[in-house]
């Protein structure tokens, strides 16, 4: 564990994160977190917390963050869909070589429309950026 503390704090929310500047530099030498700020990812919020006004290192940092965050989270969507794919295999297995008729009744309608939706948005797709080329 590193024994530098980083400059900023970033506490992630739903939509965001709450940002937080560091602070040692006291008597006791105890952290203390100074909120600053409140992002929002999804419009590119940032909203000073309080009457702050944020320095144009805050907001590089945050820029940077923000930048961060939103490749994270696309290389997790992604890894989620690679996954959706291996349960569904998972799952035609399992439906093949395991399942029983109670069990079988119990999720065959769910699955069929939830397969066809998948496979309604997935022809569409591909229809349009067949279009396109």
């Amino acid at each position: 564990m590193s024994t530098q503390l980083p400059e900023y704090y970033f506490r992630v929310r739903e939509n965001g994160a709450v940002v937080f500047k560091i602070n040692t530099e006291n008597r006791q030498r105890r952290i203390e977190m100074d909120q600053i700020a409140v992002i929002n990812i999804r419009n590119g919020e940032v909203k000073p917390h309080g009457q702050r006004t944020l320095s144009d290192a805050d907001k590089a940092e945050i820029a940077q963050w923000m930048e961060d965050r939103k490749t994270l989270l696309a290389q997790r969507d992604i890894d989620d869909i690679h996954r959706a794919v291996d349960y569904l295999n998972l799952t035609t297995q399992w439906a093949q070589s395991k399942a029983s008729n109670d069990q079988l009744e119990d999720v065959t309608d769910r699955l069929l429309m939830a397969m066809h939706d998948l496979r309604s948005v997935l022809v569409r797709k591909k229809a349009d950026r067949l279009s396109k080329e």
